[in-house]
């Protein structure tokens, strides 16, 4: 373990780094570089662009070997399993996050998972049995691992001030939104068989019967425009069928924004005790669009802020800070 006066020097690995004019929804890993960051860590990032090829990953591993013999890190951090790969075979400590699909396998639109799911969960928990630390970002997420891995719980963080309450006139005008309608927002990728936008539409249709909204979504929208979103919105929708701490309703609940949700990941924990939020029974469009009209009957804000304060990105920084200092070499003599 190496002293506390002693700066942490760390190469982050991801395939998932998110660049100008791509729509990503992986802006907290920049966002937990950089609370890293200030808090004090040397963090060097190499994001390579995977893309399922083999030969990429190649060229990124001699990349990686290359930036490890130029510069002395303490330890290497990857960022979802596969990322861990250039990490190997060891040269440095390396801690891995998993967040997802790449634990709990990548899911075709019949929510059977691919034969691509099943070889990244492979190469995943193989990542992690090298591995000298895992994160996972929720509980529900540790029983993929075999029970050997040392395992910690860490979701993603939340920038307060990124996310934060605005006045819903101000922030449709912001978008240039009509303030005289219903808006019920879904950030997910429409394209992606797992966030099954398709059944968030069947259920805007279903309500629409009763209770007219318009479903409004986000998808591609500059990141720092989604907080607009989030408070010119009535209500988020999340449909996805598999997640492992979905950064979204996170966000929803630091804006103070009621969430409509199916039981997916650490959702039903998110929701739990916050007034005004829904969570589904089942995944049928009658069921979503019932708990949809609830919320807008009641037109008002929820109380999310206060639920999620322990999810503070500064705070968390500091307990990956700790499984730093817990798994690096000493090379101060490397200063």
């Amino acid at each position: 373990m190496i002293s506390h006066d002693t700066i942490i020097r760390v190469l982050m690995i991801t395939s998932a780094w998110p660049t100008p004019g791509r729509a990503r929804t992986t802006y907290f890993i920049r966002r937990q570089a950089e609370f890293l960051q200030a808090a004090g860590v040397d963090v060097d990032v190499f994001h390579f662009e995977g893309a399922k090829r083999p030969w990429n990953y190649l060229l990124g591993w001699l990349r990686v070997r290359l930036r490890m013999a130029r510069k002395r890190y303490h330890l290497a951090h990857a960022q979802f399993g596969q990322s861990g790969l250039l990490a190997l075979p060891k040269g440095l400590p390396l801690v891995v996050t998993f967040r997802g699909d790449d634990l709990q396998g990548m899911l075709d639109p019949n929510g059977r998972i691919t034969l691509a799911g099943r070889l990244l969960q492979l190469v995943s928990q193989g990542v992690a049995r090298c591995a000298d630390a895992t994160i996972v970002v929720s509980e529900h997420m540790k029983p993929f691992l075999h029970a050997s891995v040392p395992t910690h719980v860490i979701p993603s963080g939340l920038d307060f001030g990124l996310f934060r309450p605005i006045p819903q006139d101000e922030a449709r005008r912001h978008l240039g939104l009509p303030v005289d309608k219903r808006f019920l927002l879904f950030v997910g990728n429409p394209e992606l068989p797992r966030k099954r936008y398709d059944l968030a539409r069947q259920a805007v249709d279903v309500l629409n019967r009763s209770l007219s909204a318009e479903l409004l979504v986000g998808w591609g929208a500059p990141h720092d425009d989604i907080p607009f979103y989030m408070n010119a919105a009535d209500a988020l929708v999340f449909t996805s069928r598999q997640e492992g701490s979905p950064n979204v309703v996170k966000e929803a609940l630091a804006c103070n924004l009621p969430v409509v949700s199916v039981r997916v990941g650490d959702v039903p924990l998110r929701l739990q005790n916050v007034e005004g939020c829904e969570l589904c029974d089942d995944d049928r469009p009658e069921t979503i669009a019932a708990a949809l009209e609830r919320v807008l009957r009641r037109n008002r804000r929820v109380a999310g802020r206060d639920a999620v304060r322990d999810l503070d990105e500064q705070r968390l920084a500091q307990e990956v800070i700790s499984i730093y200092r817990s798994v690096a070499l000493p090379r101060e003599s490397a200063s």
